[in-house]
């Protein structure tokens, strides 16, 4: 599979005809008054002519805005760009306009971004927006023709420039980019070019310069070891399914985080087959498979003191003539059995698998992240992913978020909807209340997450991101069309945080 290309990062300061690019951008802000530019480059002449033009030119500051006007030589650059960075005056604001920048400038081969990038954090978001703009998937098209490359270098406007501080930012922006992209492109693949066998091998390759470990489960190990989830829903494959380990571990660990991943490399619904509109869409339920891995090879390149270990729940959900049938009895890993009511709540069954697993190991925290249910969209929409379980690590999670600037939104586990999901013939069943469905689902995987060496229960959260994990809307900000790599950034966040 091919990588994307990744976007070279520098700083500069002073005078920015020593260092000439294509494009110097400029941030523009709905000020009270109207429009104003922020921290300009240029001379206070030309700052203020371009200041008292902006209404007529149509410059509003508003968000993805993006205004060209012709360069002048004091920038040494060709093109100016005003790009709107709203009204809040945030790192996430900055974070956006330097991404929705730099992807609008694709086919630009170089763009300094002189945005005010006074501190640190400032300088952060910038350079994490600019990794996370400069992205394409062209993997698949024969020819280039008529394709804009992303831009391949991007120096950011900045007093820090050349400081110690500056580089180490500069770096975690580049590896967290990297690997929000990585997360991409696996989820952009096509169902013909991903399924279980070929999505490990892709974790194997990814993982082969890191100090990680990589344990791959064939069906056949997945048979003897009982993990009836995953094969279950891999029965009606032509491709077997599999489970992958993806494991760092640290010297002197501060702690042990488990990630489990759901990896349903296409989803036909199985027996309970889907309507075919939008079917397509379902190459991306192995979103959260893919997420886990590159948070773990994230943390693994940045050197987080942290264990982490992720689980890869991987399979090709199909209604082939050895399709599990609505009414079957699964035993998951560890012995407890679940009737299958709907084959197309298929994800929660292999799930069930990997926090079983992950929690014979006895973690510290078990997060699991999953494209689980349509009942998401409805109850948050396309952008924001539901965030259910212990309140200790939720409560963690989202502001892991609100600093990665990734909207997550906690929602409870009424105790009233665990009963929904019994059934007659085994200890539970795969679905429960319709009403909720979100919320449901999560109590059938609180189910399978296990105990702590005193006996108590695991702390675990579980991560809905059914709608925001694929964007079939326009490109905004730093997020393309198709796969956004949504929860890379919080996971790493959150990780870092545990090391602190």
């Amino acid at each position: 599979m091919a990588k994307s290309n990744e976007v070279t990062l520098e700083t500069v300061s002073g005078d920015l005809r020593k260092k000439p690019s294509d494009v110097v951008v400029i941030g523009v802000r709905q000020g009270k008054e109207g429009p104003e530019l922020a921290a300009s480059p240029l001379s206070a002449k030309a700052s203020e002519a371009i200041q008292s033009s902006l209404a007529l030119l149509g410059v509003t500051g508003a968000a993805d805005q993006l205004h060209r006007l012709p360069g002048v030589p004091e920038l040494g650059a060709e093109v100016i760009a005003l790009a709107g960075l709203g009204k809040k005056d945030d790192a996430e604001s900055l974070r956006r306009a330097a991404g929705s920048a730099v992807r609008q400038l694709a086919g630009t081969a170089t763009v300094t971004l002189a945005l005010p990038a006074q501190d640190e954090t400032a300088l952060a978001a910038i350079a994490e927006g600019a990794a996370l703009g400069a992205y394409a998937f062209h993997e698949f098209r024969s020819t280039r023709d008529g394709l804009k490359a992303p831009v391949a270098t991007v120096r950011i406007h900045s007093e820090l420039a050349g400081s110690p501080a500056a580089k180490s930012v500069l770096k975690k922006a580049a590896v967290v980019g990297r690997y929000v992209n990585a997360t991409r492109d696996l989820v952009n693949q096509p169902p013909n070019a991903l399924y279980p066998e070929t999505f490990a091998a892709a974790a194997k390759d990814a993982a082969k310069a890191l100090p990680v470990k990589v344990t791959v489960w064939d069906e056949k190990r997945l048979e003897k070891e009982g993990f009836g989830g995953i094969l279950g829903v891999g029965k009606g494959s032509a491709r077997p399914p599999r489970l992958v380990k993806v494991e760092y571990a640290p010297a002197k660990a501060q702690a042990h985080v488990a990630l489990v991943g759901k990896g349903i490399t296409f989803d036909t619904g199985g027996i309970s087959l889907k309507p075919p509109a939008n079917m397509d869409e379902m190459k991306s339920d192995m979103a959260g498979a893919a997420t886990v891995l590159n948070a773990a090879l994230a943390a693994a390149e940045l050197g987080l003191p942290v264990k982490v270990t992720a689980w890869l729940c991987i399979a090709e959900n199909m209604p082939g003539g050895n399709a599990q049938r609505p009414s079957d009895v699964m035993t998951i890993f560890g012995g407890k059995t679940v009737e299958v009511l709907n084959t197309d709540a298929e994800g929660r069954l292999v799930m069930a698998d990997g926090l079983a697993a992950a929690s014979q190991e006895q973690p510290d925290v078990v997060i699991d992240v999953a494209t689980l249910t349509g009942a998401q969209l409805i109850a948050l929409g396309d952008r924001t992913a539901g965030l259910m379980g212990d309140e200790g690590v939720t409560d963690a999670l989202k502001a892991s978020a609100d600093a990665a600037g990734e909207l997550m939104w906690a929602m409870p586990i009424p105790e009233e909807l665990r009963p929904t999901l019994d059934s007659e013939v085994a200890d539970l069943a795969n679905i429960g209340a319709r009403h909720g469905g979100m919320m449901t689902a999560a109590a059938f995987l609180r189910e399978f997450v296990g105990e702590d060496a005193t006996g108590e229960p695991i702390s675990w959260a579980h991560i809905d991101i059914a709608g925001p994990s694929f964007n079939n809307g326009s490109p905004y900000g730093y997020t393309p069309k198709k796969a956004t790599g949504m929860a890379v950034r919080t996971l790493v966040e959150y990780v870092a945080g545990l090391a602190s």
